[in-house]
């Protein structure tokens, strides 16, 4: 498939995991990437990773830094000619019991993934207005619906999926759609860290009794940024076996 040639995908938290899979994805069907990400080497391990002949840009940048995020997304436009596509993918988590939540450890994670979600898309909205052209895709989380000890994190991803909502109605007379995606028991270094019983706790709530991959997210995130979506807009796609629906009883 080529469907994103002649397409510029920007995409945050893009030097490892969820983010590398998806920026492999674009740049197979021919995109030019844009990669954002506050690690450094990893960002440069990625951009030697991405091995599809594809034009690709690397930068460091904190997502909760507005002036950074700005001339990033100015530095991409003038660079690699438009942008198509935003894909607020940075996140961080600091799992802990409401009481233990320390007011920098709030901060950390409200300010990556909704702050951070936010600066993007305000300065990507003005690009994309100018092309009447447009595809956001947030990434929420499952636990937006409640998680026990993540306060924080749940806080930040429900922000997520509000303000996908409320730019979508903003972008929708412009040819800009706003989606979020909500993964669920991916298999990521985090996952992989996990114990044998508590792994095996939580893979048996999945109605399809296994873990998804991080392609599993890139197919979602390059349907939803592709033209073919168009008529989409607003929508969060759980990505997570059914484990938002609950497992059977039987």
């Amino acid at each position: 498939m080529n469907r994103y040639h002649g397409r510029v995908v920007a995409i945050t938290g893009g030097a490892q995991g969820l983010g590398l899979a998806m920026a492999t994805r674009f740049a197979a069907e021919g995109a030019a990437v844009a990669l954002a990400d506050v690690n450094g080497e990893a960002l440069e391990a990625a951009t030697r990773t991405i091995t599809h002949d594809a034009e690709l840009r690397g930068d460091v940048i904190d997502v909760t830094d507005s002036a950074q995020v700005s001339a990033w997304i100015a530095g991409v436009t003038d660079d690699l000619g438009r942008l198509d596509v935003l894909v607020n993918n940075a996140g961080i988590i600091r799992d802990n019991r409401v009481e233990d939540i320390t007011d920098d450890t709030w901060r950390a994670v409200l300010d990556v993934s909704l702050t951070g979600s936010f600066h993007c898309a305000r300065a990507a909205f003005g690009p994309m207005k100018r092309q009447g052209y447009g595809r956001i895709v947030s990434f929420s989380s499952m636990s937006w619906h409640g998680n026990f000890g993540q306060s924080n994190y749940v806080a930040a991803k429900a922000g997520v999926v509000g303000l996908t909502r409320a730019l979508a109605l903003e972008g929708a007379r412009h040819g800009i759609t706003v989606n979020a995606i909500a993964p669920g028991l991916i298999e990521t270094p985090m996952l992989a860290s996990m114990n044998g019983p508590a792994r095996d706790k939580l893979i048996s709530k999945i109605p399809m009794r296994h873990t998804g991959r991080p392609e599993d997210i890139a197919d979602a995130a390059a349907f939803l940024a592709s033209e073919t979506a168009g008529y989409i807009t607003g929508v969060v796609l759980d990505v997570d076996g059914g484990i938002s629906i609950g497992s059977s009883i039987r």
